[in-house]
């Protein structure tokens, strides 16, 4: 089967998008994947590029990369040794999608969070009414 052909049928698909989701969908991932973006980047770059990320998450973040072959990490023989990481053929397709919905979550997290906000009160309100 041609996994470039668009119209897929999801529902025949919902285990491999499911674990897809799960393998991306954690709280590093696609950020990582947006700063990785912009070329290759040392670990210490990353670091301070993904805000609140934890030296021990980036390095877990990272290997998982590396396993499904979106990231390549690669070390230079200086000295001190420097290592890089940078996106694969197969982890520059992501590019696209992943920086699209980094822009749509800029674009319209006001909006999210206006309307987070006015359903939380008419929740409130809901439940303030069938408590009496």
């Amino acid at each position: 089967m041609d996994k470039k052909k668009k119209g897929f049928k999801y529902s025949e698909h919902c285990d491999l998008i499911r674990e897809t989701f799960d393998r991306l969908g954690d709280k590093w991932t696609l950020v990582v994947i947006v700063i990785l973006s912009s070329g290759p980047q040392r670990f210490s770059a990353l670091q301070t590029g993904v805000i609140g990320i934890s030296q021990r998450m980036l390095t877990v973040t990272l290997r998982k990369l590396e396993r499904d072959g979106i990231v390549q990490r690669s070390v230079f023989a200086e000295v001190p040794p420097r290592v890089e990481y940078q996106l694969t053929e197969i982890g520059m397709t992501l590019i696209g999608p992943v920086t699209g919905l980094a822009d749509w979550s800029i674009m319209n997290s006001d909006a999210l969070e206006t309307n987070q906000r006015t359903f939380d009160e008419l929740a409130t309100k809901t439940q303030i009414r069938s408590a009496s």
